[in-house]
């Protein structure tokens, strides 16, 4: 395994020619009040996860993007407001089957960039072809949920209320101007989870990709061009201290939408100077554990463990990220485990039937061989260390399982989010569930076993400690149309194909007494079509 691991970067004749690079990507390109401007200044290097061989040498540089500052940050949010207009835009005041239409038109133009996304998701964040292409149909396919979902919500909202003499309508209203930055494992899929849903319900846009998976963006911003009222979708690139912080202390910010870290996430909020007029809508860390009980069967549930634990090398919230086994199966577990890790194929991103590539945070490797030194410092081992277990080259880490785990080790409480597996002996079911108490995440849970009176009573604990409880099956953010939150440190409000129409927007009224002024009044507006929120259209 360390030969291959040490031989997993390709020379640059050994890359399919449908997945090479042609050239570097310099990315110069930007989106400001429905304008492509392009950046003269300084620019960020970007460096693939991926090396190439020349010889004795690599490299790995593939492109790079605008380092703007605080002049173009705040012109992209005077941008925002102008088209957001205190609602009055052209935007906001749409009727939903138009902005229907515009997010159509921009699907449309979406698809005829997927070839070029994927291969770029491959390059920036090191993500197998299987998983680039199913970001890039789910993503679609989440836009289209999205209308569909906007359409029923706006049939619910079509009809009057006529309650103690006082006639009203409710509907659901935007917030204004949005703030959304996405995460690096998901830069598609996750940023536009947030983005779509605040975009369709008439808020304007203020996008700033990731970190990692920066360049992937570049093909769509013609796409928000062609399809947006000018100002509805504006970008901004570089370090956040000099365009992020300028956006938050202006506290014309609305709704930040940021899926990260909680101390990233608790240094913005702390930045807007009216904290009450910012509503925030976060994904952040989790640390989401396994109960296995001693009467689970080993085989299935040991490949279910590890999927869940090494999808897209562990780099998900939803992952595994750390095993409660009794103590009566731990060992049988840990092999069967081992032999099914064995069996996954390493490699660069479009080989085939890959499951684990590298990594692409910098220094990620370092990182996760700290956390294993302290966990072997207090007792643990790698019990695949003869088959690589821990092992790097560069970018590309091997997954390592560590057992036995306890309170000592820094793996223990701290989320990993890579390619380590930590696994713990219990004897009383109460030693996980007091981890899960005390863990300050509370994001996700998987119960692993056939006792139904044992299954029950964890149950009915872990719902209040955690937002999702999966039986038999890993943490996982799909359906889409499921809510997913976290309790603590994980997350501040719900996602969901429905959830997400509403955390943007607030529910507003229009009321008034029952008289027959009233009703002429309400009746000739509404068959007029005086008005786009009094309205008793039927959306089909």
């Amino acid at each position: 395994m360390k030969q291959k691991i040490d031989t997993i970067f390709p020379s640059l004749e050994q890359i399919p020619d449908e997945y090479k690079l042609s050239s570097p990507i310099e990315q110069t390109e930007y989106l400001i009040n429905g304008e492509i401007r392009y950046w003269k200044g300084e620019m960020q290097a970007v460096y693939s996860p991926i090396f190439i061989k020349y010889g004795t040498e690599y490299k790995n540089y593939i492109g790079s993007y605008p380092l703007m500052g605080k002049e173009q940050s705040l012109g992209a949010l005077d941008s925002a407001i102008a088209a957001y207009n205190n609602g009055k835009g052209k935007w906001s005041s749409m009727s939903i089957e138009e902005r229907i239409e515009c997010i159509k038109e921009f699907v449309f133009q979406m698809k005829t960039e997927r070839e070029t996304v994927v291969k770029l998701l491959m390059w920036e964040i090191g993500k197998s072809l299987g998983d680039s292409q199913k970001e890039f149909d789910r993503t679609v396919e989440y836009i289209m949920d999205t209308i569909d979902a906007l359409k029923e919500l706006d049939r619910a909202s079509s009809r009057f209320v006529i309650s103690q003499h006082v006639i009203s309508q409710i509907r659901r209203t935007p917030l204004g101007v949005v703030l959304c930055m996405g995460p690096y494992n998901y830069p598609l899929n996750e940023t536009f989870a947030t983005l779509i849903p605040a975009l369709i319900m008439g808020n304007t846009i203020i996008f700033k990709p990731p970190k990692l998976g920066v360049l992937l963006h570049k093909p769509l911003l013609e796409a928000f061009k062609k399809s947006f009222p000018s100002g509805v979708v504006n970008t901004v690139y570089g370090v956040g201290e000099k365009v992020i912080t300028p956006l938050m202390e202006s506290g014309k910010i609305n709704v930040l939408a940021f899926i990260g870290s909680s101390k990233v996430a608790d240094i913005l909020k702390k930045l807007h100077p009216k904290p009450h007029r910012l509503k925030c809508i976060l994904g952040l860390e989790a640390k989401n554990p396994a109960i296995i009980l001693p009467d689970a069967e080993i085989e299935s549930v040991a490949k279910e463990c590890l999927m869940g634990a090494t999808s897209f090398n562990g780099q998900r919230c939803t992952a595994l990220k750390i095993i409660f086994v009794h103590k009566n199966i731990v060992e049988a577990f840990i092999e069967q485990l081992n032999k099914e890790l064995s069996e996954l194929i390493i490699g660069v991103p479009w080989e085939k039937d890959v499951s684990l590539t590298p990594l692409p945070e910098p220094n990620k490797s370092e990182y996760l061989s700290e956390l294993i030194q302290d966990a072997i410092k207090y007792g643990a081992q790698i019990t695949n260390k003869n088959s690589g277990g821990g092992y790097y080259h560069k970018s590309f880490f091997y997954p390592a399982v560590l057992f036995p785990v306890n309170e000592k080790m820094r793996i223990y409480r701290e989320e990993q989010f890579g390619p380590i597996i930590p696994i713990v002996s219990y004897e009383d079911i109460e030693e996980p569930l007091n981890y899960i108490i005390q863990s300050n995440y509370g994001q996700q849970a998987s119960i692993f076993g056939k006792d139904t009176n044992t299954i029950g009573k964890l149950i009915d604990t872990l719902v209040n400690q955690v937002c999702r409880v999966n039986i038999n099956s890993q943490c996982q953010r799909g359906p889409d149309i499921l809510p997913f939150t976290g309790r603590k440190d994980s997350a501040e409000g719900t996602l969901s194909v429905s959830d997400a129409l509403k955390v943007f927007t607030i529910r507003t009224l229009v009321a008034a007494k029952e008289s027959d002024l009233n009703k002429s009044i309400i009746s000739n507006i509404v068959k007029e079509q005086k008005s786009t929120f009094l309205s008793t259209d039927y959306i089909f």
